[in-house]
């Protein structure tokens, strides 16, 4: 395309554009790769950015060898789509993501982050951010040294995820931590550690998703030593399915303690409503309930004003099937042969039997319209568990719907 024609191209394009978006193209994928090439001009962009702009990634691959970062409120970062415009950071030698955003009123859509040293993409601190039609892969398949994350909103408050697409993170394929006002919808995690995680975080909304083929589908912990304990979080119209991919966590962490098999995990979270799933052929069980005491933690580190017990925990009108044929690690099978035999499996929830010994009435966990429950009596040693599933025969008021108030 001569010089003619991309000028009136860009004159058009702009006419046709609110007064208010200003459209920064950056050039094509024919320009040289590494940072002399599209890679120093799209991270001149970004330092540069001001409210209002639109920065365009075309398609093809990019290629780039350090961390890209924004902190310029109200920009747009927007692809040609999430196969189409790739930001490739394979090889990469320096920064500890891919793109770091620290900025209010955020969006980024329509494009792929690929093979970054550690997380794909972290958003700090913002108000305000809409992640939407992109996907986040490390290439090579599950991997220790893969990244943590691969979208990594923490810290933020009205933060909707949408229509993306997570695949091999070593710690999970969606992460939000420690924020407050969210939706993850219609959109798809797989091969990860943890597929869709929310931690620390209240008044989550997570629907419409599919996690399948991580080691633990959709977790909703809370964890010490943060800002904030989660509260108030509904999982409801998602498809978790074949969650049965081997740990590849980090020694250490709390997703390394994730059995495979896993298919939604509470942990250590208070009012948590899990609805209208299709949940299905998770090994160790399709739903477990915890406490921190069984992510390995040490009871100090869950001491002060943390409340380590899962409490007003609703779980209603799901769809169960297959799960808990074969339970991960030595102590969930000697659990599920000592039980059901050779030949059993676990019923659909799976419960650490950790209780708040102060709270009288019960851990008040009600369990409708599933097979069974396991409290595996973790307290004492796995030694007495029980399959009574009397005490969790109860109901709970539903929980109010997230509004971000954007449709």
């Amino acid at each position: 395309m001569g010089k003619t024609i991309r000028l009136a191209a860009a004159v058009a394009l702009a006419l046709a554009l609110p007064a208010c978006e200003k459209v920064s193209t950056v050039s094509d994928s024919a320009s040289p790769a590494g940072e002399a090439g599209f890679a120093a001009e799209f991270r001149q962009k970004l330092l540069d950015a001001k409210p209002g702009d639109v920065i365009e990634v075309p398609a093809g691959v990019h290629h780039f060898d350090r961390s890209l970062s924004l902190r310029t409120d109200g920009v747009t970062i927007r692809g040609a789509g999430r196969d189409k415009s790739i930001l490739s950071f394979k090889g990469q030698k320096a920064g500890a993501e891919g793109l770091l955003v620290n900025a209010n009123d955020f969006t980024i859509e329509h494009l792929a982050i690929e093979d970054s040293k550690g997380d794909g993409l972290k958003v700090s601190e913002a108000k305000g951010v809409t992640i939407r039609g992109v996907r986040v892969e490390w290439t090579g398949g599950p991997s220790t040294s893969n990244g943590a994350y691969g979208l990594y909103p923490v810290l933020s408050q009205d933060v909707l995820v949408e229509d993306t697409v997570s695949i091999g993170a070593s710690d999970a394929g969606i992460y939000v931590g420690q924020s407050r006002d969210v939706v993850v919808r219609n959109s798809r995690a797989e091969r990860n550690v943890a597929g869709i995680e929310i931690e620390n975080t209240i008044n989550a909304d997570v629907y419409g998703n599919v996690a399948t083929g991580n080691t633990g589908g959709i977790l909703v912990f809370n964890m010490p030593a943060l800002t904030q304990q989660g509260d108030a979080v509904r999982v409801f119209g998602n498809k978790v399915v074949a969650n049965n991919t081997r740990n590849f966590g980090a020694k250490g962490t709390p997703v390394a303690s994730v059995p495979a098999g896993s298919g939604i995990v509470v942990n250590s979270n208070d009012n948590i409503e899990i609805f209208d799933n299709d949940i299905a052929d998770n090994k160790t069980a399709n739903i477990i309930i915890s406490s921190v005491y069984s992510t390995g933690y040490k009871a100090d580190k869950a001491s002060g004003e943390f409340d380590p017990y899962p409490e007003r925990i609703h779980v209603h009108g799901n769809r169960l099937s297959g799960g808990g044929d074969s339970p991960d690690g030595l102590d969930l099978k000697a659990l599920k042969v000592a039980l059901y035999g050779l030949g059993g499996r676990m019923p659909d929830v799976l419960f650490d039997g950790y209780v708040n010994p102060k709270r009288a009435g019960g851990p008040q966990i009600c369990l409708r319209d599933v097979s069974g429950v396991v409290n595996a009596d973790g307290p004492g040693g796995y030694k007495n568990p029980s399959k009574d599933a009397t005490p969790f025969a109860c109901s709970l008021p539903s929980l109010p719907a997230v509004d971000l108030k954007r449709g």
